[in-house]
């Protein structure tokens, strides 16, 4: 699994700073996660290829998460792309991009696929043979959902050496095998599936929190993910500007962590009162240890093919 911070700042873009917006890959297959101004250039300077942005997740519809979409789309447009464009959004997003569109009068050569998000519970909205993508219902100002990204359990591994020890077992048994089947010999004898093979890879998840206020109860959801980004706008010190906003402090965001049984943390969102946003790390960690401080172009990446999954920053 691998998540590109394209940009991880509050409300406005800023000569370094950019608005939410990540690329993750996860079991090959690649989703764009809120999509604030700009974000054509990040992908651009993050070496990002438009080709790869099939899915396009929106949290909800304050600028900062989406204005850069219709700016995507266009460009899509320009390039001449062919290929559908599935986004998952709330579903007033539909009528304020054909608006836009039609206002310009542009025409394009692909499909744009919305598929609206209306529910107030957690729901599946994405799913196929290797990911499913399930909603995190948030309390914002507005509709807001957070999205978890799940892996479907892999195929089993075979365990060669001891395969080799039943000659009778032919290479076409193989596929069998891995799907998890027991080898049955010639005169009825089974031969379990757990003797010629190993298990698979644990699945990888992650918990992308958008802009929320402390919402302890999605814990369950969230629980035992590998990777959670959970949004950190304020410090304690702003404690009440975060509960009147509906936001969340570093501290909260640290709590929600740790309530959850994650691995990672990765905190966002700053507000640009804030200078020094090292402190957001410290006040995370006293609640939750560890504790990543997300920044445009830092790629974090987890392997889940050894005993114990290693992380990795880029």
């Amino acid at each position: 699994m691998r998540l590109t911070i394209l940009g991880c700042h509050s409300a406005t873009p800023r000569t370094f700073a950019n608005p939410t917006a990540q690329f993750l890959e996860i079991a090959n297959q690649r989703f764009l996660i809120d999509c604030g101004e700009g974000t054509q250039t990040q992908l651009r300077k993050y070496h990002v290829k438009f080709s790869a942005v099939k899915h396009v997740f929106i949290s909800h519809l304050h600028g900062d998460h989406y204005f850069g979409l219709i700016g995507l789309i266009t460009t899509f447009g320009l390039h001449k792309r062919t290929t559908d464009l599935h986004i998952y959004a709330p579903a007033a997003l539909e009528e304020i991009i054909n608006l836009q569109l039609k206002a310009g009068k542009s025409h394009l050569l692909f499909k744009l696929i919305f598929h609206p998000l209306e529910s107030p519970k957690s729901e599946t909205i994405f799913e196929n043979d290797k990911v499913r993508v399930k909603t995190i219902p948030l309390k914002h100002r507005i509709y807001t959902n957070g999205f978890l990204f799940e892996e479907k359990p892999g195929e089993r591994r075979l365990n060669i050496k001891a395969i080799k020890k039943h000659p009778e077992i032919d290479i076409c048994d193989y596929q069998n095998l891995k799907n998890g089947k027991n080898f049955i010999q010639e005169d009825g004898t089974i031969i379990k599936n757990k003797k010629l093979t190993f298990a698979p890879p644990k699945p990888l998840r992650y918990a992308f929190c958008s802009d929320t206020a402390y919402k302890p109860n999605i814990a369950p959801i969230i629980k035992d993910a590998d990777l959670l980004y959970h949004e950190a706008t304020f410090l304690t010190d702003r404690e009440d500007t975060a509960e009147k906003t509906l936001h969340s402090t570093a501290a909260q965001a640290g709590r929600i962590a740790k309530k959850g049984n994650v691995n990672s943390l990765i905190i966002g969102h700053f507000s640009s009162r804030y200078k020094n946003l090292n402190l957001f790390i410290e006040e995370a960690e006293k609640y939750f240890e560890n504790v990543i401080l997300a920044a445009s172009g830092k790629v974090i990446s987890i392997d889940n093919k050894t005993p114990e999954k290693t992380i990795t920053l880029n």
